[in-house]
């Protein structure tokens, strides 16, 4: 991780980068950065109203943006099971988190990873970063930095050097109060 405090600075000064993850490469930026989002939405050509997950560290960083009042203990203790690891959860959020992160949604998705590399990114930038697949909405997801590079390396400011964790399908998406599944892992 040669290039972190790179893209750590990238992060701060409300850039787009791009970062390994549990399956693919992810594309972020600093959640709390409007222009960042929509600068990230632009280079992927995603509607707002999709919305965005956000990865973290720990749950500690997600609760800014997440209502956990709302959940019971037994949704609760669903969603530490599975965590740290490649399960996503669409939680409610708190008042105030904005629409460009939630798009047309009342609640957030959200995840602790358990890939090295990103609990160090969002450690060292200090709270979670957006987290979508690292290509133009329609193409294959990028797996390693070449393909990152190739697809949308001229529209980043920096990209994470490292592999990801290997696994084949992105993240399991489920809804906290229901367990539904919305999108298998």
């Amino acid at each position: 991780m040669e290039n972190l405090n790179q893209v750590v600075d990238a992060l701060q000064q409300g850039e787009v980068i791009a970062y390994p993850t549990e399956a693919v490469f992810g594309v972020g930026c600093d959640p709390d950065s409007e222009s960042a989002v929509h600068k990230l939405l632009a280079i992927k050509q995603r509607p707002i109203e999709k919305g965005l997950i956000l990865i973290a560290a720990n749950y500690e960083q997600l609760l800014p943006y997440i209502d956990d009042s709302q959940l019971t203990d037994e949704q609760k203790q669903r969603i530490f099971s599975s965590w740290p690891g490649p399960v996503t959860w669409v939680m409610p959020t708190k008042p105030g988190v904005p629409r460009y992160l939630t798009g047309q949604f009342d609640t957030i998705a959200v995840r602790v990873t358990d890939h090295p590399q990103v609990q160090v990114l969002c450690q060292a930038f200090g709270k979670p970063l957006t987290s979508t697949s690292a290509n133009l909405t329609g193409q294959e997801p990028g797996r390693n930095v070449a393909d990152v590079e190739q697809q949308l390396g001229d529209q980043l400011a920096a990209i994470l050097q490292g592999e990801t964790g290997g696994r084949v399908n992105p993240s399991e998406i489920r809804d906290a109060i229901t367990g539904n599944i919305f999108r298998q892992g």
